[in-house]
């Protein structure tokens, strides 16, 4: 899971940095109307779920790597789990409110 995730971030965050490097200077109103584009909308909200989904796992296995305390461990990937969910979800319902202009 983590080498597919990592493959389908290559492509999305090249388009990611090509993309925002054409926004290079551009003004508020251009950057939303970039941003509320269907196809670039849907782009970012799997940028966003693929980076948060690939962070969760990368960290999940250093807190299995090093966490020797059980309880300590178990809390840590709880906390984790939760952490980038709610990000991810803060992540994508920020890209959503631009897109549809609220």
């Amino acid at each position: 899971a983590m080498r597919l995730s990592s493959i389908a971030m290559v492509p999305l965050m090249l388009w990611l940095i090509f993309s925002l490097g054409s926004l290079a200077g551009a003004g508020f109103a251009a950057t939303t109307a970039w941003v509320a584009a269907p196809l670039n909308t849907v782009l970012l909200i799997l940028a966003v779920g693929t980076l948060f989904h690939h962070a969760h796992m990368g960290l999940q296995v250093i807190i299995e790597d090093y966490v020797h305390s059980e309880g300590i461990k178990f809390a840590s990937l709880i906390a984790v789990k939760f952490l980038m969910l709610l990000l991810a979800v803060i992540g994508i319902v920020a890209i959503l409110r631009i897109a549809f202009g609220s």
